[in-house]
Parts: structure tokens; C-alpha cells; sequence
């Protein structure tokens, strides 16, 4: 009866547990993603060139985000790091930064701020990954993690629909200081409301006698990058965050561009229809990955390499259709494909590696990811914008997004690829 109560006291903690991670979650992307619908009276108010607002909306963010995530997911994976707190350490840090980017008077004031965010998230995600794999069983991670990642589209979806708003009715400078404030508040609920489970001195006892000390940093990452599968799974989802990060920022511009909509306009009806598209495709991702992974677990990266090659038609009829609500029908589809690979991707990363590596192993995967995806896409389409303008006007975006559309084939491949190897490979580390 004592083993059955603490086990249902565990299953209640970990549940606990989720569900503040996903708040967290929802405002490190409410806060990373409410510059793309502000971009343009941003660009209007400062007079930025296309390829300033990829270097602000992107690179800024992600240079810091990227570089500074694998020595804090060291440091998250020492024995004495309180997960929980330093989650909230990082959650007070970008959500004040986040506040200050709506005082910035120049392109440089902005992009400072924006570092100061890229600083503060980098100490999200790493550690928060390493306390829900510590959390959940192997078979169940796919789902867990699939439901911290729903964090990207809600967030997503609310940057959007509010920032939208409030940029319509008082400004992009209120919007910035009105979504940053209260993720202050909620660090106080996480620094107090979370308990790192292997802080406890029976689990230390545990640990001590059944696993091995924490790799040094050198030796993690080697042993991350050294199975084929992972690194596979690095150019799959590097190529995945290539595509989404800058589609997202330029589909917006798109819509007030070539559509001739709002912010306020475009936050709601993209932001409510891509949001609900991205929940969609999170939340199926996951379930399929441990339904089809179960029986045999090459599967657990089919449903993103398929899902992948089918949004690619579909969302080239979406950029061309001669009407937005026309355009934004045919988008959702392709958004429930592209939203796939969430939690499939980061649950195998996890199996991929050392049980000690594990936070290693989402600063690896997440570093690519930003540094290419975050940092580089939003800025090649908007130096592809600006090279298109001579010859296409205004729809240059237009034409930038067909190819974005077409690039999707890129990941598809790579996940088919990685799947091939991890029968061989996965959860052998970590057993």
C-alpha cells in the first residue's frame, strides 16, 4: 500500500510538474515569437530594411539562445543543480528583457534587447527536457514531451493574437511591456511551486549506487554526436527549424504585405488557425510516435517524414491563392504536418544519449536547431526578400515562400533516414 501511495503521489507530481513546464513554455514563445507580428510596425516606426528585421526577429535571439544553452545544460545536469529554480531564474531574465524591447528607440537598442531575451531562454528548455525524461517511463516520453512542446504553438498562437491587438489599439512598444511583465510573476510560482526529484536524499542514495557521475562536458557532447541516429536527427530537425522559424515570420509579413491586413488581423485569424493547426499536429505527433513507436520504433519518426513531404503541395497552393481567407484554409493542413515532429524528435534525442547527457543532448539538438533555424531563417528569406523587391515589389515574400515551401522535402528525407537507425540505437545508452 506505501509503494502504491508514493507511486500515485510520483504520477501526481509529474503531472504537476508538465503542466507548469507548459505555462513556462507558452511564455518563453509568447515572448520569442511576438516580435514576428510586430516586425512590420517595427520596421515602419524604426525603418528597417527586410534583412535588419531578419537580423532582429532571428540571429540576435539566437546567437546568445544557442551558444550560452549547452554550458547551462551542463550545468542542469549536475547532481546539485536545482532544475526548477534555474528555470526560473531564466524565466525572470527574458521576461524583463522582453519588457525593455518596447523602449528600444533604434534597430541597435532592439537588438540588444532581443539578446537579452536569446539570454534568458537558453536556460528554458535544456533542463526542463532533463526533469520530464527524469520524470516519465521511455514509453511515455514521446507523449510528455510532445505536451511540454505544445508550449510552441499555444505561445505561438498567443504572441500572435495578443501582441496583434495590442499593437492595433496601443502600440508595439505597450505590447512588448504588456506580454513581459507577468512571466516575472510566474518565475516566483516555479521557484517556489517545483521540487527537483533527485534532490531528495533517497534518490541520491539510489543514484549513487545504480548510475555513473556526470559526464564532463567534452566527453558529453562526444558521446552524443558519436551515434549516427542523433546526428541524423540534428540535420532533420535543423532543417525543420530552418523552414518553420522563418515561414512563420514571413507568412505573417505576407499577410499584411500582399493581403493588406493589420497586425491585429493577422494575429487573429493566423495566429488563431496556425495556432490551433500547431496544437493539432504537436499533440498527434506524440501520440503516434508511442502508438506505431511501440510495435516497432523506427515509427517513431514516420508520421514527421511523411507529414513533411505532404504539406509541400499544399502549402504552395496556400501562398498562391488570389484571397487571404482562402490562403490561411489551405495553411492549416500544411501547419498540422510541419507541427509533427515536436515531440518525436526531442523524445528519441533523449533515448539517443547517457542518462547524464540528457540535458547535453537537448542543448545539442536545440543549438543546431536555433543557431540555423531561429538564427539563420528568418534572415536568409529577408535578405531573399530584399534581393527579389527589384523585380517583384511587394510580393516578394510571396516568392520567397514558394521555395520555403518546397525546402520541406530537406527534413522529410533526414527523418526517414534517422528512423532506419533507431531500432539499433535507441534507449541503448540510456539503459
Amino acid at each position: 500500500m506505501a509503494t502504491a501511495a508514493a507511486s500515485g503521489t510520483g504520477v501526481q507530481s509529474a503531472r504537476l510538474t508538465l503542466w507548469i513546464l507548459l505555462t513556462v513554455y507558452v511564455f518563453n514563445f509568447i515572448d520569442r515569437q511576438i516580435v514576428n507580428i510586430l516586425a512590420e510596425p517595427i520596421a515602419r516606426d524604426l525603418d528597417l530594411s527586410d534583412t535588419q528585421i531578419g537580423l532582429m526577429t532571428g540571429l540576435a535571439f539566437a546567437l546568445f539562445y544557442t551558444v550560452l544553452g549547452i554550458p547551462i545544460a551542463r550545468f542542469a545536469d549536475r547532481e546539485t543543480t536545482s532544475r526548477p529554480q534555474l528555470i526560473a531564474v531564466a524565466l525572470a531574465l527574458w521576461s524583463g528583457m522582453t519588457a525593455l524591447c518596447g523602449l528600444a528607440q533604434n534597430f541597435w537598442q532592439l537588438l540588444l534587447a532581443r539578446i537579452g531575451v536569446g539570454v534568458g531562454e537558453a536556460g528554458c528548455t535544456p533542463p526542463a527536457h532533463s526533469l520530464i525524461s527524469d520524470m516519465v517511463p521511455p514509453e511515455k516520453r514521446a507523449s510528455a514531451l510532445a505536451f511540454y512542446s505544445l508550449g510552441i504553438p499555444v505561445g505561438s498562437l498567443l504572441g500572435m493574437v495578443i501582441g496583434g491587438l495590442l499593437a492595433d489599439f496601443l502600440g508595439w512598444r505597450e505590447a512588448f511591456v504588456v506580454v513581459g511583465l507577468p512571466g516575472v510573476v510566474l518565475s516566483l510560482v516555479v521557484w517556489f511551486g517545483l521540487r527537483d526529484p533527485r534532490r531528495s536524499d533517497a534518490a541520491a542514495v539510489l543514484r549513487a549506487k545504480s548510475q555513473p557521475a556526470a559526464l564532463p562536458l567534452g566527453k558529453a557532447v562526444a558521446e552524443v554526436m558519436r551515434s549516427r541516429a542523433f546526428v541524423l536527427l540534428v540535420c532533420a530537425g535543423s532543417a525543420a527549424s530552418f523552414l518553420s522559424y522563418g515561414k512563420t515570420t514571413w507568412t505573417t509579413i505576407f499577410f499584411q504585405r500582399t493581403h493588406d491586413l493589420s497586425p491585429g488581423e493577422v494575429g487573429l485569424s493566423f495566429g488563431l488557425l496556425g495556432g490551433a493547426a500547431g496544437i493539432l499536429g504537436t499533440w498527434a505527433g506524440g501520440y503516434l510516435a508511442d502508438r506505431f513507436g511501440a510495435t516497432n520504433r523506427r515509427h517513431v519518426l514516420s508520421a514527421p517524414a511523411i507529414g513533411m513531404a505532404l504539406a509541400v503541395p499544399l502549402a504552395i497552393a496556400a501562398y498562391h491563392a488570389p484571397t487571404w481567407p482562402l490562403a490561411l484554409v489551405l495553411l492549416f493542413l500544411p501547419t498540422v504536418f510541419n507541427s509533427l515532429y515536436y515531440g518525436p524528435c526531442y523524445s528519441a534525442a533523449q533515448g539517443l544519449v547517457p542518462l547524464r547527457a540528457r540535458a547535453i543532448a537537448a542543448a545539442s539538438l536545440l543549438f543546431f536547431q536555433n543557431l540555423i533555424g531561429l538564427g539563420l531563417g528568418p534572415l536568409f528569406f529577408g535578405m531573399l526578400s530584399d534581393w527579389l523587391q527589384p523585380v517583384y515589389g511587394a510580393d516578394s515574400v510571396r516568392y520567397v515562400l514558394y521555395g520555403a515551401a518546397v525546402l520541406g522535402l530537406v527534413p522529410a528525407f533526414f527523418f526517414w533516414r534517422c528512423s532506419l537507425h533507431l531500432d539499433a540505437e535507441l534507449d541503448q545508452k540510456g539503459a
